[in-house]
C-alpha cells in the first residue's frame, strides 16, 4: 500500500537516519543530498532519492532553518498607504515577478506596508527581532528610514530604485532617464512643440530622472526648457487630475503631455475631455509603465514600457545570493550593485 512506506519503524514520520539506512549510505551524505550539494555522485543521489520516495521522508525545513539561524523568509516592505499599493499596477507587477522568482525556493513572502509612523515602528521593532532572512524594499522616498535601519541591523536588502546617485544598498530599477527622453523624442518627432510633463513625486530619485530626461530631450531638440509646463504630481490619478488642471490654466496653448505614470496619465486625460480637448488631435499623451491601464484606455495610450516583473525577479537573485553570504554586501566591504533594465516605447493611438 501507498500510505504504508510513509512510515518509519517507529510507526511516525520517516527520519533522516532511516533514509540513511535505506540508501546504505550516512547521513550527513542524505543530509547533502537534501541540501542540493555538489559533493554527492550521480549514483549516490540516485540512491537516496529513491529512499526518500519509498518512505515519503519530508525534510523538517523549520529544524533546518532553526539550525542555520535562518528563518526562510523575506519580507517585502512597501513604504506606502495600502489604497496605492492595490491601486497601481506597478505593485502587483513587482509582486508577480518577485512571486514568480522565490516559486522554486523554500522562502516564504511576507507582504508589509509601512506608510505610517506607527507602522513603520512595528517594522522597525520586527526586523530587529530578525524574523526575516532578508527584505525587499519598494517605492522608497528619499528620506526614508528604512534603509539605514536594515543597513544598521545587517539585515540583507535590495531596493527597487536607489534613493539617490550615491545608494549604499544593492538596487534594481529600470532607465528611468532614458525613457523620458524616449517619451519626449517621440512627441517631438510627431510635431509637438509645447510638452507638458506631470511629474512623479519629487522625493522619489526614479522621478528626478525621468525630469532630467524630460529636459535634456528637449534641449537636445533646440526647445527651449520651460518651467511652466512641469507641474508636480504624484504617480496617482488624482494627482495626475490635478496637475493638469493647473497645466491648462497656466498654459492653455500645451499640444502635449507626458506623464510620469499611465495611472497619473488616465487622470490627465479625464481633464483634457472635460476642457474639450481631442486626444490626439489637440493634445497628444504619454505615459509611464506600460500597464493594462495604458492598453483599454480610450485612446490607447502610448506608454514607456519598463520590464516590472523582471525588476521584481532580478532582486530577488540578488537578495538570495547577500542571504547566502550571510551578510549585506556593504557590511562586507564590497561595491555595491545598481541594475539598471532598458526601457521600450510603446506607440499608440494618444500620441
Amino acid at each position: 500500500m501507498a500510505g504504508h512506506g510513509a512510515r518509519g519503524r517507529s510507526g511516525g514520520r520517516p527520519t533522516l537516519e532511516e533514509v540513511a539506512a535505506r540508501a546504505g549510505v550516512g547521513r550527513g551524505t542524505v543530509s547533502r543530498v537534501i541540501n542540493g550539494s555538489p559533493r554527492v555522485s550521480d549514483a549516490t543521489r540516485a540512491a537516496v532519492e529513491a529512499a526518500v520516495a519509498e518512505l515519503g521522508y519530508v525534510p523538517n525545513t523549520a529544524a533546518r532553518a532553526l539550525a542555520a539561524n535562518r528563518t526562510d523568509a523575506i519580507a517585502l516592505v512597501v513604504p506606502e498607504p495600502e489604497t496605492r499599493f492595490f491601486a497601481e499596477p506597478y505593485f502587483s507587477d513587482m509582486l508577480r515577478g518577485v512571486g514568480a522568482a522565490l516559486s522554486d525556493t523554500e522562502m516564504q513572502l511576507l507582504l508589509i506596508f509601512a506608510g505610517s509612523d506607527r507602522e513603520r515602528q512595528r517594522l522597525a521593532q520586527y526586523l530587529a527581532a530578525h524574523r526575516v532572512d532578508g527584505v525587499l524594499l519598494v517605492s522608497v522616498h528619499a528620506d526614508d528610514p528604512l534603509p539605514d535601519l536594515l543597513a544598521q541591523l545587517e539585515i540583507p536588502a535590495v531596493i527597487s530604485g536607489p534613493r539617490s546617485a550615491e545608494e549604499t544598498l544593492t538596487s534594481v530599477d529600470s532607465d528611468n532617464y532614458g525613457g523620458a527622453r524616449s517619451a519626449v523624442e517621440h512627441l517631438i518627432a510627431r510635431g509637438r512643440h509645447r510638452i507638458a510633463h506631470i511629474t512623479g513625486r519629487l522625493d522619489v530619485y526614479g522621478a528626478q530622472r525621468r525630469i532630467d530626461g524630460y529636459r535634456e530631450a528637449l534641449r537636445d531638440a533646440g526647445h527651449v526648457v520651460d518651467e511652466q509646463l512641469i507641474e508636480a504630481g504624484d504617480f496617482t490619478e488624482e494627482g495626475g487630475r490635478r496637475a493638469m488642471t493647473r497645466l491648462l490654466a497656466r498654459c492653455p496653448d500645451l499640444d502635449a503631455v507626458f506623464a510620469a505614470s499611465d495611472v497619473t496619465a488616465a487622470g490627465a486625460r479625464q481633464v483634457l475631455r472635460e476642457a474639450g480637448r481631442r486626444i490626439p488631435e489637440d493634445v497628444a499623451l504619454v505615459g509611464y509603465d506600460d500597464s493594462a491601464i495604458a492598453r483599454h484606455m480610450d485612446p490607447p495610450l502610448t506608454s514607456v514600457r519598463q520590464p516590472i516583473e523582471e525588476m521584481g525577479r532580478r532582486m530577488i537573485d540578488l537578495l538570495l545570493t547577500e542571504i547566502a553570504d550571510r551578510r549585506p554586501a556593504v557590511s562586507r566591504g564590497l561595491e555595491r550593485r545598481q541594475v539598471v533594465l532598458a526601457t521600450e516605447l510603446v506607440g499608440r493611438a494618444s500620441s
